[in-house]
C-alpha cells in the first residue's frame, strides 16, 4: 500500500500525459464566505476555490483546491481521477493540505510524504450513484490512507426541482472517525441547498457539534 501511495502523483502526472488530442478540458473557480466540507468549516474564512479538469469518454482527471484569504483560514489542494458508466462514478481522491507557514514545514509536510502517522495526505475512495430521471442520489467514501481513523462517509441528496428559477436540494450526510467528536457513528451534516445561475447557498446542520453555517457563494 505505502508503495502505492508514494506514486500516486507519478500516476497522475503519467495520466495527464497520456491524454488523447480530442479531450475535453475545464477550468473554474468558486468565491465562497466560508468553506464547509462534510459538516465541518474550515479556517473560518472566505475562500476561493479554484478547479481544472481533463477529461475523455468515461475517465476524468482533475485538481480542485481551496485557498483562504486570511492566515487563520485552512488551505487543501486535491487531485483526483474518476471513471463513470451510467450513472455510477468511482473516485480516487487525494486529498493535500500544504501548510501555510513556511517557516514550520517539517519533512512530512512536503508534498511527496505519504506518511500514515503524521503525513499531510488523505487517499479516499468513493462511490456515487446518479440515476436519470431520479432526484434521489447517493454516495459513499472510505479512506484508504493517512486517516488513522479510516473514515468513513456515507450522503444523499434529494433534488426538490425549481422554485422560482431556483433550483433546490437536501442533503443529509453520516460520518465517523474525523468527521466526528469522538470517532463513533454520527448525523454530522444535514443541509437545505440552493443555486441560481453562478450563484448558491446552503444552510447546514451538524447535529453532532450542535452548530449551523450559512455559506454562500459564486461560481466563475
Amino acid at each position: 500500500m505505502k508503495r502505492l501511495l508514494f506514486a500516486s502523483p507519478l500516476f497522475f502526472a503519467l495520466t495527464l500525459a497520456t491524454v488523447p488530442a480530442d479531450a475535453g478540458v475545464g477550468f473554474g473557480a468558486d468565491v465562497v464566505n466560508r468553506y464547509v466540507w462534510r459538516g465541518t468549516d474550515f479556517g473560518n474564512a472566505v475562500s476561493v476555490q479554484p478547479g481544472m479538469s481533463i477529461s475523455s469518454g468515461n475517465i476524468e482527471v482533475g485538481a480542485w483546491s481551496s485557498w483562504a484569504i486570511s492566515g487563520g483560514g485552512a488551505n487543501e489542494n486535491d487531485l483526483y481521477v474518476s471513471f463513470s458508466s451510467g450513472p455510477v462514478g468511482i473516485t480516487l481522491t487525494d486529498y493535500y493540505f500544504p501548510t501555510q507557514d513556511f517557516d514550520e514545514v517539517k519533512t512530512d509536510d512536503a508534498f511527496f510524504s505519504y506518511s500514515d502517522e503524521d503525513g499531510v495526505h488523505w487517499l479516499e475512495i468513493s462511490a456515487s450513484l446518479a440515476p436519470d430521471g431520479v432526484p434521489l442520489s447517493a454516495l459513499v467514501a472510505y479512506n484508504v490512507s493517512g486517516d488513522a481513523d479510516d473514515s468513513f462517509w456515507a450522503e444523499a441528496t434529494y433534488d426538490l426541482g425549481e422554485m422560482e428559477e431556483t433550483a433546490v436540494s437536501v442533503t443529509a450526510g453520516f460520518g465517523n472517525g474525523a468527521y466526528t467528536t469522538d470517532a463513533d457513528p454520527a448525523l454530522v451534516s444535514v443541509g437545505l441547498n440552493m443555486s441560481k445561475g453562478d450563484y448558491f447557498a446552503s444552510y447546514i446542520l451538524n447535529p453532532d457539534r450542535e452548530t449551523t453555517f450559512l455559506v454562500f457563494g459564486r461560481s466563475f
